[in-house]
């Protein structure tokens, strides 16, 4: 998968701290299933093959926006 096969759910508001590759956002795959960029967190150590990221509150409000939720 690729990015061009998910729809960006975030981010396209102009944040004025974020570059267009750089920033946290929300990804929605072609199966309905979620992508989540952000910060790499150490919070605690996840399964193999899971990762832990954080993001800002305002970016999962945009992503409900996005979906009409």
């Amino acid at each position: 998968m690729t990015r061009q096969d998910l729809t960006r759910l975030t981010g396209k508001s102009g944040e004025p701290q974020c570059d267009d590759d750089d920033c946290p956002n929300v990804y929605r795959t072609r199966t309905g299933s979620f992508v989540i960029q952000g910060e790499v967190s150490d919070a605690f150590a996840p399964p193999a093959g899971e990762g832990l990221v954080e993001i800002p509150e305002h970016i999962l409000r945009e992503a409900v926006r996005a979906l009409g939720w």
